[in-house]
């Protein structure tokens, strides 16, 4: 059996799982600091937990050297 298809896949699900978390806590935070609500605090917070994500994961990738936009890339 191939481990390092496992080891792969352990991380990228640990870093995913990672980032949602830390995400979730940042936008919580903020949106709770700036008190929006209704339907312009929706689309404040579902912006700014989709940018916090995606920093999340580009710092990962940046500094842990962990490949997550191209993890299913074959090279």
């Amino acid at each position: 059996m191939d481990f390092s298809s496992v080891k792969r896949g352990v991380t990228l699900i640990l870093v995913l799982l990672c980032a949602i978390l830390v995400a979730n806590w940042i936008s919580n935070v903020l949106m709770s600091v700036l008190g929006l609500t209704g339907i312009p605090g929706f689309i404040a917070g579902f912006v700014i937990y989709a940018a916090l994500f995606f920093g999340i994961l580009y710092l990962f990738e940046r500094f842990g050297g962990i490949k997550v936009f191209n993890f299913f890339s074959t090279r």
